[in-house]
């Protein structure tokens, strides 16, 4: 008994020590601060998983004595976690093994589904993502016309419970397509009316009216309806999946006629033909991927490389998404996507900020994260190099809440094995 006490009490105190040298500095790198500031010579104090100072190491003065650890970064760069939302990663794993999807239910209207407790901390994906500075998922259901609810994902954890920053927090609605294309591919096409359109658009709005009114006196517990109950009272975004200009249009008059408190479009192809109505309405923002073709063979080439620059010299906060084919896998190429809207104009700051606190704003964690200021939590990255360029880009740390996650991964491991052949 004394023997275990005396190791109890030697843990203790080992523990102790340890987080009273818990203040680092990190000292002399390029901070990215992800609010479109850049400071070339940072001094950035973590403690307690928080940033406790981000300032210019020329122009104030440094006490070391008031940090544990100092750490020299002369050029290097830090960066907030990268954030990719929109996404099936963690609910999908192999794409040709069907047992390994988890982001699809039964059925065409499910805003009771839940992408959270389907969350697999341990997916092999995520670990080969999170060393590209993706440290952060809002995890999506797919299908139907209401897909369920995503929830965002801290990139490590033991479980689901470990990993959640913030659950539930929309329901994803699939508007309907107006036209449908014919083309196969980059094979020329048409475009065809959908003939069911207002049929489908009837069948959503009668839907999201009875959610209304069920939250307003409900007398008998629907699960389904009290899914919906968030979206009434501000507490949960509807994200409405649209690409078209008169789909954006219908689906925003309806949320707006039911008091819909929070809107975001997912997917917004046709944005910049409704600039206007975005700014009156005050919506933010998904945008499809940018390494894909435009939505049409009229279109220009460059479209989707040139919109996000045009979106922002519109006033329209938006952020970079990854949806589409292999999208979980594909996610590691969020920052180089951002790297292609600098070489097509953007800002390189506003570039970051784009997969960063833009990202956050959208989401409702910018109080949190997304960006390297006093007091959020000390979730970033180390790079060697410029981390929206493919070629430089080479993260060597990276922390959640100033804890160090290994960046290890079995990419990594095959790449050892088989070097030395």
């Amino acid at each position: 008994m004394i023997r275990k006490l005396i190791v109890f009490i030697f843990c203790f105190a080992f523990v102790q020590v340890s987080f009273a040298q818990g203040h680092i500095l990190y000292l002399g790198a390029i901070a990215h601060l992800g609010n479109g500031l850049k400071i070339e010579n940072a001094a950035i104090g973590v403690k307690n998983g928080k940033f406790s100072l981000v300032a210019n190491a020329s122009i104030i003065g440094i006490n070391p004595t008031t940090y544990d650890t100092i750490i020299k970064l002369d050029g290097k760069h830090i960066y907030p976690a990268f954030i990719v939302p929109n996404t099936t990663l963690g609910i999908t794993e192999i794409g040709q093994v069907r047992a390994t999807h988890d982001f699809r239910e039964v059925g065409s209207l499910n805003p009771n589904v839940r992408s959270l407790i389907a969350y697999n901390t341990d997916s092999k994906i995520s670990k080969t993502v999170r060393t590209n500075g993706v440290l952060l998922a809002q995890v999506t259901p797919r299908g139907g016309t209401i897909s369920g609810q995503s929830s965002i994902m801290h990139l490590d954890g033991w479980n689901w419970e470990d990993a959640v920053l913030r659950s539930d927090d929309g329901l994803h609605l699939n508007w309907p397509n107006s036209y449908h294309y014919s083309g196969w591919w980059a094979e020329p096409g048409e475009n065809k009316k959908n003939d069911k359109y207002n049929k489908q658009t009837d069948e959503i709005k009668t839907f999201f009216t009875k959610a209304e009114a069920y939250a307003k006196s409900a007398n008998i517990m629907d699960l389904r309806m009290e899914s919906m109950k968030g979206l009434f009272n501000g507490s949960k975004t509807l994200y409405i999946h649209a690409d078209y200009a008169k789909d954006m249009r219908k689906a925003i008059k309806m949320a707006s006629s039911l008091n819909i408190k929070k809107i975001v479009i997912i997917g917004a192809e046709d944005a910049l033909k409704i600039v206007d109505l975005l700014k009156e309405k005050n919506i933010s923002l998904i945008l499809n991927r940018v390494h894909r073709l435009p939505d049409g063979q009229n279109r220009p080439i460059d479209e989707p490389f040139t919109q996000a620059k045009k979106l922002k010299e519109a006033g329209i906060l938006f952020c970079l998404s990854y949806e589409g084919d292999m999208e979980a896998m594909g996610a590691r190429n969020l920052p180089f996507s951002a790297g292609t809207t600098v070489a097509y104009g953007m800002n390189y700051e506003d570039a970051i900020a784009s997969i960063t606190l833009n990202a956050a704003k959208i989401l409702g964690i910018d109080a949190e994260v997304g960006s390297i200021e006093h007091d959020k939590n000390a979730t970033f990255f180390i790079s060697s190099g410029d981390a929206l360029d493919m070629r430089t880009n080479n993260v060597e740390q990276a922390f959640i809440s100033g804890k160090a996650i290994d960046l290890n991964n079995h990419q990594k491991e095959l790449f050892k094995k088989y070097k030395v052949r």
